[in-house]
């Protein structure tokens, strides 16, 4: 029983520390005062349902269209994307729809997708982002502000915030999204790098050739991690804001399955990340196993851990939506536990099954990527 008193001692120390740093007052972020010519990559692979939501957005940025040049890759798609695309940009010069060719180098998927629109790309600084984003009209020139353009430029890397909408189920992931990527941020700025987001990414041009690009890189599925990772090595350093002006608002995973999917291919990444986030992340995750073992079950004491359990991550998640101008009920952070404890048990099992992994109708062997 001491060592479950220690494990549950240690959680709530964690939990406690994660709040107190959230509540500490962070320096929000800038906008850069120069507007130098950008490069928006967008890569797409049979994306005619959601692209045209993203390009709107784009088409609104509060950023002089002359200094943008918007990307669009369409990788083999076997929908309409192209011709979707196609329609929107023709009368919009800053916009360019890119045919991506064969693998170049050691890049495939959406590796050699971006590969492929870095090679075309005229400027000096690259914003990635998906075809099922929203971007904030802002966000071209906060993305800018964290790289440092006006000073030294030793940023090669900046990850902006990312959640997801739609009904409770979209709303849900939202706030996956939200609580994963908060922890992140505040990891980020205590100094520890983590990773970035490849739908909400901005990387210098001069520290992607540093690293010899994705045609340099050996495959994996979780390219965004992958780049990071390569940048921080290579001695750059990074940024991870947290602010309305850098949120992306990405459409929902539609069903159950196509959410396990999704995380099928993220668990793979789980092995590349630092040992600090994953020693959270399994901290949080044996908690309801260590809680609900059935010598350790006791009255008062199990109803209060998983109270006290709730009400912080409640007031984590409340604090970390109101900091990107976001808000949802607290019926509804209430349920997201439910959810989390669920939906992490139907990821473990799924991911250990055997079968390839799914991704933009692409299939991919687990020992490959």
């Amino acid at each position: 029983m001491l060592l479950v008193h220690g494990f549950f001692a240690g959680f709530f120390a964690i939990c406690l520390f994660m709040l107190w740093r959230l509540l500490v007052r962070q320096r929000p972020p800038r906008a850069a005062v120069a507007r130098p010519r950008v490069s928006i990559l967008l890569p797409a692979r049979n994306e005619a349902h959601h692209i045209e939501r993203c390009l709107q957005r784009l088409a609104a940025l509060n950023y002089p269209a002359d200094k943008l040049e918007i990307l669009i890759g369409d990788d083999h798609s076997t929908d309409d994307t192209a011709a979707v695309v196609q329609r929107f940009i023709e009368d919009k010069p800053q916009f360019r729809l890119v045919r991506i060719g064969a693998p170049v180098g050691l890049a495939k998927g959406k590796s050699n997708a971006i590969a492929h629109l870095c090679r075309q790309a005229t400027a000096d600084y690259f914003l990635l982002t998906d075809a099922d984003m929203a971007l904030s009209p802002d966000w071209v020139q906060y993305m800018l502000g964290a790289a440092d353009i006006d000073g030294e430029g030793r940023v090669g890397v900046v990850t902006g915030a990312t959640t997801a909408e739609g009904g409770l189920f979209g709303r849900l992931q939202g706030l996956d999204w939200l609580f994963g990527l908060s922890v992140i941020r505040l990891l980020s700025d205590a100094g520890l790098p983590v990773t970035a987001v490849g739908n909400n990414m901005l990387v210098t041009r001069a520290a992607y050739d540093s690293i010899g690009g994705y045609e340099a890189l050996a495959f994996q599925i979780t390219e965004d991690l992958q780049l990071f990772r390569c940048i921080v090595d290579a001695g750059w350093d990074y940024r991870n804001l947290w602010h309305r002006h850098v949120l992306g608002v990405s459409a929902p995973q539609p069903t159950v399955q196509c959410l396990l999917e999704q995380r099928k291919r993220w668990m793979r990444g789980t092995g590349r990340l630092p040992w600090y986030l994953s020693g959270l992340f399994g901290l949080y995750g044996v908690f309801y196993a260590v809680l609900f073992f059935p010598p350790l079950v006791s009255w008062p004491f199990t109803p209060l851990v998983f109270l006290l359990k709730v009400a912080l991550q409640t007031l984590f998640l409340h604090l970390s939506l109101r900091q990107v101008g976001r808000r949802e009920p607290l019926w509804v952070l209430l349920v997201y536990e439910y959810y989390l404890a669920l939906m992490s048990v139907l990821v473990l099992v799924y991911t250990l099954l055997p079968g390839h992994i799914r991704w933009k109708e692409r299939r991919y062997v687990w020992a490959e990527v």
